[in-house]
This record gives C-alpha cells, structure tokens and sequence, in this order.
C-alpha cells in the first residue's frame, strides 16, 4: 500500500496537479514528465539523425516485449496498432461466419465494439447483443445467448458509461464450454491492477495507452493467443503485416507468423516512445499498490456520494476505477466542478470521476463538497445497484 508522502512524490510528476484537480483519466490519462521527456528523445532523435529508421524499429519492438511482460504474454503474441479499432478490425477481417455465425456481446461494450461486428453482419455474422437489467448485466444473460453457433464474444472489461465491471471469468467460461472464442476490451482498466491474459484463458486482448496506462493517443495493442495466430489471415493489412517488411515486395503476400500480421502500416514511432515511459512508471509504482490506491479512492467517493444521498450509477462494491453518479444534468455538473478547478466528464445522465495512482483522498473531499452544493443538478434518495 503506498503511504501519503509516495503518493504525493507520484502526483508532483504530473503538472496539471499544479492548477486542477484531474479525475479524467477514462478520458486522458493526465501527462508525467516521464512521458514528456519520452517525446523529447523522440524529437532529438529526429533533429540528430534526420530518418534513424533502424533505432525507431529497435524501439518499437522493444515496446511490443514491454506491453507483452506487462500482460503476461510472449512479444510474438502482440502486435502494436494505432488504435484499438485497428486491432479488433484485423482480428474481425480475419475470422469467416460459415460453420458459426453468432456474435454475443453485451449492450455495455464501447460503441467501437458494437460497429465492427455489426459491419460483419455483411459477410455473414449473425450479431445479438446481451440486455442490461438497470446497470448491470447479469451472467445469465450470457448463458442464454452463448451456444453451439457462437464464433466470438467481446466482452468489455468495464463499461464506459456506468463503471460497471463485467464478470470476464465466467463469461470466458461459457465461451469455452460452447467451443467459441473470446476477446476483452480493456481500455477503461487497463494500468490500474496486473493484467495476466494467460490466467484469464483469453484468446484476443486489446487497450490502448492514452488513458490509465498514462501514454499519448494513437497506439494500442493487440494480444492474440499464439495458438491461434497462424490460423488466422486478416484481410486488413500492409507492410508491417508481413514478415519481411523491409523486401518491399509488392507482388506476394508473406504474413508474419507473429501476432504482426494482425498490423497494417508504419509504427507510430513518436506515440511509442511515450507511451513505453507511461508504463515504465507503472511498473515503478507496482500495480498491486496502483490497484489498491484507487480501490480506496473509490470506497470513499461512494460512501461520500452514499451520505449525501446521491444514486451511483455504478456498484456500491466497486474497486473501480470508474465512478458514475445518475445526474439531472450532467453537463451542466460538470461545468460546475470545472469552474472550482475538477476536471471530469459525462457520459449520457452520468458524471464520470474517474481515479488513478495519483488522486488523493484531498480529491475525493473537493469533490462531495461542490456535489453537496449542487444536489438540485444530482438524482438523490434512492440506492444503487450491486454488481452482484
């Protein structure tokens, strides 16, 4: 567990703490010196050597192997994308709808997910999507659906507008109990507890670096399982895709036998060397410790949010790092907790305050005080729901 005086060390690495109160990170994860002097080096690089093509490569498969020790994988089994739609875009390419059609996922997933499979339904996917009840989706819902035909279920690891957090173990189980693939999207977690894709038996994983791994926009990463990979032929591809890149030959496909045939075009090299020093400070920090601190912010913005009255959107059991109150007028509560200098956002009726390793219980206090002025904007005298 990290002490006060290590929480403030961490903060002190992040400028914006200078001026706001930053509870954004589902958004944008606040920018360190770290990843600053990142971009930097990057730029030095280029104003020293003009086109060092060969130490860029250098480091951007040194970015696959750190994102793959990061995830419990094997660097053959990561392919680095400019986005995650890149990623699940490939994977979907890759797959055909003949033997099995079915595509279960839940009404939770990030609108992303929802339009690359159902722009499948073009060559043959058969989409049905899991129903909420309230703010939660039950497993059962999945037990339904799941059977003989499915061929893939995405499952979002928490969902982006209500924080909350899908049960991936028991689903995986029903998808391998029906002989069907599964993939977690697990952009609105991932960089706040350790990550084993190999203990959680998914085959596909994908999160991109510009929220809670602390990085720039336009890079994520795409895990494929390696058992998998070479039966496995995208039809969205490039040159990085293949396995010799640098043959430049126009005229034969040669995919890579790695988890890079699911890559397209040229790296994004300065994105990289952010990014690479986001997760550098991450594993500094320790995930055990990252996931305790925000578990504690957490506890406290919903016992604050409890006292007050307020409905939460997401579970009162949460560990986070997501937190969504049920408002009258979100925007409108946002433009309030900006103008005493707290930096969030909304998504539909809620207001999103999100936590990370460098909030403080100072604020989660600012917070429920301009909450507590402005209960006329905010849903209260009713509880929220469990995420059992």
């Amino acid at each position: 567990m990290l002490t006060n005086s290590q929480v403030l060390a961490i903060r002190s690495r992040f400028p914006v703490f200078r001026n706001k109160i930053y509870l954004n990170s589902c958004s944008q994860g606040a920018l360190s010196d770290a990843v600053e002097d990142g971009l930097r080096e990057y730029v030095a690089s280029w104003h020293e050597h003009g086109s060092p093509w060969d130490s860029w490569v250098e480091r951007y498969e040194a970015a696959r192997a750190q994102f793959a020790g990061f995830i419990g994988a094997a660097p053959d089994e990561v392919a680095v994308v400019p986005y995650a739609s890149a990623g699940i875009n490939s994977v979907a390419s890759a797959l055909t709808f003949d033997q099995r059609k079915k595509v279960v996922l839940g009404e939770f997933e990030f609108p992303t997910m929802g339009h690359i499979w159902l722009a499948q339904q073009k060559r043959g996917a058969d989409v049905e999507f899991v129903r909420a009840s309230g703010d939660v989706i039950p497993v059962e819902g999945y037990e339904r659906a799941i059977d003989h035909k499915t061929l893939i279920v995405p499952i979002t690891g928490i969902c982006f507008m209500n924080g909350f957090r899908s049960a991936v173990k028991e689903i995986v189980r029903l998808a391998r109990a029906n002989g069907a693939l599964t993939m977690l999207d697990d952009y609105q977690d991932c960089g706040t507890r350790p990550v084993n894709v190999r203990t959680a038996d998914l085959d596909f994983y994908v999160t991109g670096t510009l929220k809670y791994l602390l990085g720039p926009p336009g890079l994520a990463f795409l895990y494929v399982r390696k058992e998998l990979i070479e039966s496995l032929r995208p039809t969205i591809t490039g040159w990085f895709a293949q396995t010799n890149p640098f043959a430049f030959d126009v005229k034969h496909l040669d995919l890579a036998p790695s988890a890079r045939r699911f890559e397209a075009g040229s790296p994004p090299i300065p994105n990289i060397y952010a990014a690479m020093r986001g997760i550098e400070l991450l594993q500094g920090i320790g995930l055990d410790n990252v996931s305790a601190h925000i578990a504690g912010l957490v506890r406290a913005l919903l016992a604050g949010a409890k006292k007050l009255g307020l409905r939460t959107k997401t579970p009162q059991d949460s560990v986070g790092p997501l937190c969504v109150l049920l408002c009258k007028d979100a925007p409108a509560l946002v433009q309030k907790l900006a103008a005493s200098g707290i930096v969030c956002s909304n998504r539909h009726d809620g207001l999103r305050l999100s936590f990370h390793v460098y909030n403080t219980q100072g604020d989660v206090e600012s917070v429920l005080e301009v909450l507590e002025r402005n209960l006329d904007l905010l849903v209260t005298g009713a509880t929220s729901v469990s995420a059992g």
